[in-house]
């Protein structure tokens, strides 16, 4: 994206760069609500050639972006720190 497109808001947002945690990639996937931000984050892992994809949704909502970004990878965390590769086993939601 050029220099003018991020000043004045031309062009398209990219996905946010992931987080890498313990061998899982975790993206904070917002979810705009009425002016704040509802808890998502999406955990991605490549297990035997086969990418993975988990999503986290929490009621917690936030007043702004960076806050609800901070949340979202910390609940991931934890989410990893729980369950592991685990949480793509189906029955696990």
């Amino acid at each position: 994206m050029s220099l003018f497109s991020k000043l004045f808001g031309g062009g398209e947002e990219s996905e946010p760069e992931p987080v890498l945690y313990k061998g899982f990639e975790i993206f904070p996937d917002l979810m705009p609500e009425g002016g704040k931000y509802r808890l998502l984050a999406r955990i991605e892992k490549t297990i035997d050639g086969d990418r993975k994809t988990h999503s986290v949704v929490r009621a917690d909502v936030f007043e702004s972006r960076d806050q609800a970004e901070s949340f979202s990878i910390a609940k991931a965390k934890q989410v990893i720190d729980e369950q592991g590769e685990r949480l793509f086993s189906s029955g696990i939601q």
